[in-house]
C-alpha cells in the first residue's frame, strides 16, 4: 500500500501498540505515521469473490473492524482504503481460489485439462482453497480454482477490497481483500518441417538409469526453431495409489531425480545414467530444496510402512558420484513433538531439520549435531524453517490463549541464535516465504480469507507491503501437519523487485514486478503465447520464465530485462509440439533452467501401469 504523508490523528484508526508488538486498543485513534513507516504489510487479498469492489461492509483485517464500504471510508491515517476488502498481509498463498482452474496443472474439474485429462493440482499439488491468494499456504483448493503460479489471472484484479491498517510495536500492517475465478488458458500454434530420425531422444530407459529402446520418438515431426527433447525418462514402477517423487537438482553434469524410493541420475547431455540408482527401504518422504555448494543433498525416508511409520531416516547423497555420505535417524522430541513428517532446509553447510514442534540444525558435509531450535519464551514452538541465503524460523506462540500469534526470527546457522524476532499480528499465520535475499514474506488470516505479502529489512523490521490490487497466481502445494515455507513454485526475487504471474481465466496472464521498496508496480509483462506464464529465477538481470503448452504447442521459455524500460519477451526456447500433452499433463511439475536446458520432471507418480509415464526430460537446441 502506499504510505500516507505525516498528518494529524485520524479518528477510529488502529492504536499504535506498547511498543511489545501486540495490537493496542482498536478503539483508540492513532497519529500518521511518516512518510514511510517502518514497515507495513502487503494488502491482503480476499477469496474468489466478484472482480469488482463489493458492495457490502468488508470483514475485518487484523482484528480491527474494517471502515464500512469499499473506497467508502478512509483508510487509517486519513487514506482512502485501498482496497475494498480486508486482508492483512495480502491474500493467501498465490494458489488459485477453490474450484478455479490454476495454471500450471493445477486441480481442474474433471476433463477440463486441454488433452481430455483432467486437470491436476499445480505442481504436484492442489491448489489452495485461498482465492486470489498470491503464494497461498500449499494447498491447492479442491475441485479446480486455482491460484496456480503457473497459469494466472490477476488475482487481486478480482474483487475490491477494503484495507485496514494495524499498527503493531510502531509497525503499520496492511490488510485487504480480492477475489475472483477463472479458467485454463489455451496456447497458440506454431509450425515447421520434420527433423530426421538423428533426432530422437535417447536412453528413454524406466526411470532407474538402465537406458532401453526408445519407444517414442518425441522429436519426430519437430518444426524449425523447435527445441529437441535431448532425452527423456520414463517414470518407475509405483504403487497404484501413487507416490511422490520430489526433488530435482542438476549440477554442471549431472540431472538428479528423486522418486518413490530411488534417487537416480543422468548426464545433462545424453541422458545416459552417471551412476547406479541410490534405493532406499522405504518411500522418500523429504528432500532438501536445493544442493550444498558441493553438491550435496540429503534425503529422508521413512522408518516403515503403516499408520506408525515416521518420516526419521536421513542419508546424505553426493550427487557427483551417487555415493551414500552418513545416516542418522531423527529422534522425536517432547510431547506432540514428532517425526511423522520433517521440514528439510539448507543454509550455506547447515541442514536444519524441522519436527512438529522443534527443530536440529546438522554439518552437511559430517552429518555432526550443530544445535536444536527449541520452544523458547512464553510457549513459542519453532515449527517451520526455510533456507538458502539465510536461516529463517517461524514459530507458533501462546496457542490457544489471548497472546496466540506467530513470530518469525532468522537464526545463525552455525549456532542457532536468533539474530533478530519479529512478531505478526494475531490472527495472522505466515504460511510461505517468496524469498529469503531480502526476506518476502506471504501471510493469510485464521479464516484464509485475506492475504498479505511483506518483504523485510535486515533487522527484521517492515520494509514494504504489496500494494496491488491485481490477483497473483503462484502455484504452491499442499501443507499437511506442518507449514511448508518453500512449498510456492513460479515466484522470484532479486535485490529490486518481487515478480508474482497473475492469474487469468483464460488467454494468456501477465508477470507483474513489484518494487521491494515500495510494494508498488514497477512494470509487468505479457505472456507472448495464448497461455499462462511463471516466473522460474532472475538470471544475469533477466528474468526466466516458462510459458505453458497448448493443444498444438510445446511450452517456451523466455527472458524479461530486468532493468530499464523495454521490458518484452524474448523467446529462449520452444518445445515441440510431440511434447505439449506431456508438459501439461504431469499431476505436478518441476521445472529448471540452467546452461541453455531446460529440465521437466513430474512430482508425483501416478502409479498407473497402462499409461507410458514420464518421470523426467530435457530440451536443448
Amino acid at each position: 500500500m502506499s504510505q500516507p504523508p505525516h498528518g494529524p490523528q485520524q479518528p477510529n484508526q488502529p492504536p499504535q501498540g506498547d511498543g511489545s508488538g501486540a495490537p493496542g486498543d482498536p478503539r483508540q485513534a492513532v497519529p500518521a505515521p511518516p512518510a514511510q513507516p517502518p514497515g507495513t504489510p502487503p494488502a491482503p487479498q480476499t477469496p474468489p469473490p466478484p472482480q469488482t469492489p463489493p458492495a457490502a461492509a468488508p470483514q475485518p483485517g487484523y482484528g480491527y473492524p474494517q471502515q464500512p464500504g469499499p473506497y467508502a471510508q478512509p483508510g487509517p491515517y486519513g487514506q482512502p482504503g485501498p482496497y475494498a476488502q480486508p486482508g492483512p498481509y495480502g491474500q493467501p498463498g498465490q494458489p488459485g481460489q477453490p474450484g478455479q482452474p490454476g495454471p500450471y496443472a493445477q486441480p481442474q474439474q474433471p476433463g477440463a485439462g486441454p488433452y481430455g485429462y483432467p486437470q491436476q493440482p499445480g505442481y504436484g499439488y492442489p491448489q489452495p482453497p485461498y482465492p486470489n491468494a498470491p503464494g497461498m499456504p500449499g494447498t491447492p483448493a479442491p475441485g479446480g480454482g486455482s491460484r496456480n503460479p503457473l497459469k494466472g489471472k490477476p488475482l487481486l484484479a478480482a474483487a475490491a477490497a477494503v484495507v485496514a491498517l494495524l499498527v503493531v510495536g510502531g509497525t503499520v500492517w496492511a490488510v485487504a481483500g480480492d477475489g475472483g475465478d477463472g479458467k485454463k488458458p489455451v496456447a497458440g500454434r506454431s509450425g515447421g518441417a520434420k527433423p530426421s530420425a538423428a533426432d530422437s531422444p535417447v536412453n528413454p530407459g524406466d526411470g532407474r538409469g538402465d537406458g532401453g529402446a526408445d519407444p517414442e520418438n518425441l522429436n519426430d515431426g519437430r518444426k524449425p526453431g523447435e527445441s529437441k527433447v535431448l532425452w527423456y525418462k520414463e517414470a518407475p514402477d509405483a504403487p497404484g495409489s501413487g507416490a511422490d517423487a520430489p526433488g530435482m537438482w542438476i549440477t554442471d553434469k549431472t540431472a538428479v531425480k528423486a522418486a518413490y524410493k530411488e534417487v537416480v541420475a543422468y548426464n545433462v547431455g545424453n541422458g545416459n545414467p552417471t551412476w547406479d540408482p541410490v534405493t532406499f527401504p522405504q518411500k522418500i518422504c523429504a528432500v532438501t530444496p536445493h544442493q550444498s555448494a558441493d553438491d550435496k543433498v540429503v534425503v529422508a525416508y521413512e522408518s516403515g510402512t503403516g499408520s506408525r511409520a515416521k518420516c526419521n531416516q536421513l542419508q546424505q547423497i553426493d550427487l557427483d558420484t551417487g555415493k551414500k555420505g552418513w545416516h542418522l535417524e531423527v529422534d522425536d522430541g517432547a510431547l506432540f513433538d514428532n517425526t511423522v513428517t520433517l521440514d528439510l532446509s539448507l543454509t550455506g553447510s547447515t541442514l536444519m531439520v524441522g519436527r512438529a514442534q522443534s527443530g536440529v540444525a546438522y554439518d552437511i558435509g559430517s552429518g555432526r549435531k550443530l544445535f536444536d531450535k527449541q520452544r523458547y519464551g512464553q510457549a513459542c514452538f519453532p515449527t517451520a524453517f526455510a533456507g538458502g541465503a539465510r536461516l529463517i524460523s517461524v514459530a507458533s506462540c501462546g496457542a490457544g490463549g489471548s497472546n496466540e500469534h506467530d513470530e518469525v526470527q532468522e537464526l545463525d546457522p552455525k549456532t542457532g541464535k536468533a539474530r533478530w524476532t519479529t512478531k505478526i499480528p494475531k490472527g495472522w499465520r505466515v504460511t510461505r516465504t517468496y524469498s529469503l535475499d531480502p526476506v518476502v514474506l506471504y501471510l493469510t488470516d485464521e479464516d484464509n480469507k485475506h492475504w498479505n505479502i511483506s518483504t523485510l529489512k535486515d533487522d527484521g523490521t517492515i520494509r514494504s507491503q504489496v500494494d496491488t490490487e491485481e490477483s497473483f497466481a503462484p502455484q504452491c502445494g499442499w501443507a499437511f501437519l506442518q507449514r511448508e515455507l518453500q512449498g510456492c513454485r513460479g515466484v522470484a526475487a532479486d535485490q529490486e523487485n518481487l515478480y508474482l504471474p497473475t492469474e487469468a481465466s483464460s488467454g494468456p496472464n501477465e508477470i507483474v514486478a513489484i518494487s521491494l521498496a515500495t510494494g508498488k508496480e514497477k512494470w509487468r509483462v505479457k505472456s507472448p503465447g495464448d497461455t499462462s506464464m511463471m516466473p522460474m529465477k532472475v538470471e544475469d538481470g533477466k528474468l526466466i520464465a516458462y510459458v505453458e503448452p497448448s493443444y498444438d504447442a510445446g511450452g517456451q521459455v523466455v527472458s524479461v530485462p530486468t532493468a530499464g524500460s523495454a521490458h518484452r519477451t524474448t523467446k529462449l526456447l520452444q518445445n515441440p509440439q510431440s511434447t505439449a500433452e506431456i508438459e501439461d499433463g504431469f499431476y505436478a511439475k518441476d521445472v529448471d533452467w540452467v546452461d541453455g536446458r531446460f529440465y521437466l520432471s513430474t512430482t508425483r507418480l501416478t502409479g498407473n501401469d497402462d499409461a507410458k509415464e514420464k518421470l523426467m526430460l530435457a530440451f536443448g537446441k
